[in-house]
Formats: C-alpha cells, sequence, structure tokens
C-alpha cells in the first residue's frame, strides 16, 4: 500500500553544478552520492525536512533522463511514492487499468525497489513506486 512521499526527482545535465547551486539555496553540505547502472544515471540527494530531493544526471545519451531534458530541459522528473509492496501496488494499478512502465520492481538507488506509472495514466506525472529492497526480499520469502 502507497504510505508516503519518498522523494522528489530533478533531472540535470550536469550533477555537480547542480549540487553547487543546491549547496547554494539550502546550505547542503553532504550529500549522498551513488550511480545506478540500469537507469543509466548518476545521483546526489539529501533530505530536507524528511523527503529526500535526488538530483538524476544521466550518464549516457540513452538513458531516459538523458531523453527527458533533451524533450523538456531539466527540472521535476518524477515523484516517488514509498510503498510496502510494489509489486502487489502494480498489480492492483494494472487491473484498474493504470498503464505501468514496470511491470515488476527494478533496483534504484538507496537500496530500494523501484517501478514507474506512465504519466498518460497519472495526469502527466510521472510516478514512481519504491520500497526498501531488504523488505521486498522478506515479502518474497514464504
Amino acid at each position: 500500500m502507497i504510505q508516503a512521499i519518498d522523494h522528489v526527482g530533478i533531472a540535470v545535465r550536469n550533477l555537480d553544478e547542480s549540487m553547487e547551486l543546491y549547496r547554494t539555496i539550502f546550505g547542503i553540505q553532504d550529500f549522498h552520492r551513488e550511480q545506478v547502472q540500469s537507469q543509466r544515471v548518476d545521483i546526489a540527494s539529501f533530505v530536507l525536512n524528511g523527503v529526500r530531493i535526488e538530483l538524476t544526471a544521466p550518464t549516457s545519451d540513452d538513458s531516459p533522463i538523458a531523453t527527458f531534458i533533451a524533450k523538456r530541459g531539466e527540472g521535476i522528473h518524477h515523484v516517488a511514492f514509498r510503498t510496502n509492496d510494489v509489486q502487489a501496488d502494480l498489480e492492483r494499478l494494472n487491473s484498474s487499468g493504470v498503464a505501468l512502465i514496470n511491470s515488476s520492481p527494478v533496483p534504484g538507488a538507496h537500496n530500494m525497489d523501484i517501478a514507474f506509472l506512465h504519466p498518460k495514466s497519472t495526469g502527466g506525472v510521472l510516478m514512481e513506486l519504491c520500497m526498501d529492497a531488504s523488505h521486498s526480499a522478506k515479502n518474497s520469502t514464504p
């Protein structure tokens, strides 16, 4: 079941320049840095009042983030919602007619299992469902 906003993903061209901008705006000194090879992105994230902000830069020209930036420019890319069971939510939403980008979870940043809902079914907003991968492993154990 979807429980809360987990993070806001912001597409950026240059991660280091964007980190400097967010340091200036919010006084952030410590960023979590991670590469998510399956998504072909580098991320830098920080938590602001309990909500993670995730700066996401493409690592290749065929990255979904590179495609997004080419079409729309830098900016808010997605809103991620924490769930206690990504697969169950995907099945529920699919049976309700919501178009899915991922029919099953894939590895994401912060040791999360993630899946995206297609914006054509969500009022133009790219939505991500995410949950702690260790929780996913517990759910799949008989």
